[in-house]
């Protein structure tokens, strides 16, 4: 169980996204929860535990969010948390870290696909500044709460390296 619940961390906690290859089968959704859940119980830095919580949305972003007010993260701390992440990759067989893919909405469907792709659909007309993208760079909650994860491609960093 996580220490806290994502929606009580405040908007400047430190946040963690890691989008799945694809939306989570519930036997998946479950092992990822769990495992998350307790590793934040467990979760520390230089000794200290970290007041953190997870969420999960759209079946397919694993969030993780750390309220520093009590302790910081450290850099040990952070490498905790994605090895964590790469033993679930191994256990799930797909990919959680890797940050290089874009993530867009197509209807109601959340697709993946490599920056090359993206940047051929951009091309084609297929995507465009109005299409719905998920910045998954974000760092703080604050910005996740403020809608600036799912937005406009053109209102992101998509806009400079695509549009």
């Amino acid at each position: 169980m996580p220490r806290i619940s994502f929606d009580e961390l405040p908007p400047d906690a430190r946040l963690w996204i890691f989008a799945a290859e694809r939306p989570l089968s519930p036997v998946e959704k479950s092992r990822v929860l769990d495992e998350t859940d307790a590793f934040i119980y467990e979760w520390m830095a230089h000794g200290v535990p970290l007041t953190a919580g997870r969420d999960l949305r759209h079946d397919q972003f694993v969030l993780v969010g750390v309220d520093e007010r009590a302790a910081g993260v450290s850099g040990c701390s952070i490498d905790a948390l994605v090895r964590r992440m790469q033993q679930l990759e191994s256990v799930l067989g797909l990919e959680l870290i890797n940050n290089a893919p874009v993530l867009y909405r197509e209807g109601d469907a959340v697709v993946r696909v490599s920056r090359d792709r993206f940047a051929e659909l951009a091309a084609a007309g297929t995507v465009g500044p109005n299409t719905r993208v998920f910045d998954n760079t974000l760092t703080r909650v604050g910005d996740l709460l403020a809608g600036k994860w799912e937005v406009k491609a053109g209102e992101s960093w998509h806009a400079r390296a695509f549009f």
